[in-house]
């Protein structure tokens, strides 16, 4: 499979898919837990549970383009810490 690395799915997961409103056919399981958790600005649509970050209802990190969006994202914060020395 052309660019296999981009993508896996794991039918076999007790919580598959973890998104009850997720296309099964095109969900992506590589990112099971987001690399974007940290971010505050992460590019998805999460909701603030008293004070807590809610990222049930984004699907971002399981869509057809969320690897190409999880890299670019990673590289821009990755080169903005680099630049600022904030390694936090």
């Amino acid at each position: 499979m052309k660019h296999s690395y981009r993508f896996f799915r794991n039918t076999d997961c007790a919580y598959f898919p973890c998104h009850a409103k997720a296309d099964p056919d095109s969900f992506n399981c590589l990112f099971c837990f987001c690399p974007l958790y940290f971010l505050e600005d992460c590019g998805g649509n999460p909701t603030d549970l008293h004070g807590i970050k809610d990222c049930s209802n984004c699907t971002l990190p399981h869509s057809p383009n969320g690897y190409d969006h999880i890299i670019a994202r990673l590289k821009v914060e990755f080169d903005r810490r680099r630049r600022t020395g904030d390694n936090d």
